[in-house]
């Protein structure tokens, strides 16, 4: 990929925008993972939701213009948060990223490319596979798209496949890229299915155009020991089988009744062995 050598102060090409929460602590890492980037052409913007730790001084380490720090006069919570980073964006794409979460180097540059290439707009999201880290940064395990060459998705296609896995093949929300004026046409965030949000987003986007899978690392994904316990795991399936019954009764994207079931089955055997992982990984927390 080609390097952009030149930066629009006025209208930059993508805006990357970190919603935090007491997040001093991975914040840093975060933020020079979007400085490490070959794609130059980008804005920054941490929005923290009134948060009672140091962010704003992580944030001051970096004199860099293209970075924005904004702080909420009162808490919104996390989707008014989100929301509130999605009204800020400028550029022509849109990338939310979580705060502790990190980009991969180049990946920027690749789906930005992607993007510019498809003139008729008919890729409606471009994501690739990623690392699951845990609080050090060591790797954890990898993920992608099972079976996939790189290239262009089916829109359709990749939400049953997403629903038939029982679970969110396309990544968190630092994994893609999109266009801000889709992001506009499908509005904001919404919580109805609250350990669905990034995947619930994911899906009105396909409902406008195909997915474009990479094959190349976009991003890493920290998990911590916050992230774990049995009743959020009962929590996270309960929400998966109302989100997949939602979406099963929109006819645009075709979900069977097979689809379901495989779906919920799968569901189940996610939430028993993600709770092992994080047992494992997390019995002395620190």
């Amino acid at each position: 990929m080609n390097e952009v050598a030149s930066i629009d102060p006025g209208q930059p090409l993508v805006s990357i925008c970190i919603p935090s929460y007491r997040g001093a602590a991975y914040l840093g890492a975060t933020i020079e993972s979007v400085l490490a980037q070959s794609h130059a052409n980008w804005e920054l913007r941490i929005v923290d939701d009134a948060s009672p730790d140091d962010t704003a001084a992580v944030v001051a380490r970096y004199d860099d213009p293209r970075i924005r720090f904004v702080a909420n006069a009162t808490n919104l919570g996390p989707q008014g948060n989100w929301n509130r980073c999605l009204a800020l964006a400028r550029g022509k794409y849109y990338k939310l990223l979580p705060q502790d979460d990190l980009l991969a180097t180049g990946s920027l540059a690749e789906h930005v490319a992607v993007l510019e290439a498809d003139a008729k707009g008919e890729i409606a999201l471009v994501f690739g596979s990623r690392l699951i880290i845990d609080h050090d940064g060591r790797v954890v395990f990898r993920r992608g798209l099972p079976r996939s060459a790189a290239g262009r998705i089916d829109g359709r296609r990749l939400v049953r496949r997403c629903v038939r896995a029982g679970t969110n093949l396309i990544g968190e929300p630092g994994n893609g890229l999109m266009r801000r004026s889709l992001a506009e046409r499908i509005g904001t965030y919404s919580t109805e299915h609250p350990y669905l949000v990034d995947l619930d987003y994911w899906f009105r986007a396909l409902a406008c155009g195909d997915g474009y899978y990479t094959g190349h690392r976009s991003s890493s994904f920290r998990i911590s020991p916050g992230s774990w316990s049995v009743a959020l795991g009962q929590k996270q399936l309960a929400d998966f089988n109302g989100f997949v019954r939602k979406y099963a009764a929109d006819s645009r994207y075709g979900i069977t009744r097979a689809d379901r079931w495989l779906g919920f089955t799968k569901a189940r055997v996610n939430t028993f062995g993600r709770a092992v992982i994080y047992r494992a990984l997390f019995r002395h927390p620190r």
